[in-house]
């Protein structure tokens, strides 16, 4: 996987973290400033993907749909590492 998709991943897996940190929740202002830079960091990698990605994946990116994008990369990288194994 390129650099920028691994990357974007490790910012996804992060804001899902933030999400369900139960102890961060009790700060709510820390909370919130965690789940600001994490995704200003998705939205930054995402400029920085190639213009020809999955047509899916840019749709669940668009669209804040962080847990799909995520699910959609992984499967993606485990087809890639199928066909390459062959």
């Amino acid at each position: 996987m390129q650099e920028a998709f691994v990357q974007l991943a490790g910012a996804l897996r992060e804001r899902l973290a933030v999400i369900g940190d139960e102890q961060s929740r009790r700060d709510l202002k820390t909370h919130t400033a965690r789940l600001q830079k994490v995704s200003e960091e998705i939205e930054a990698l995402e400029r920085q993907l190639p213009s020809r990605i999955d047509p899916q994946l840019r749709h669940f990116l668009q669209r804040r749909s962080y847990t799909k994008a995520l699910a959609l990369m992984e499967a993606l990288e485990q087809r890639e590492q199928r066909i390459s194994e062959v």
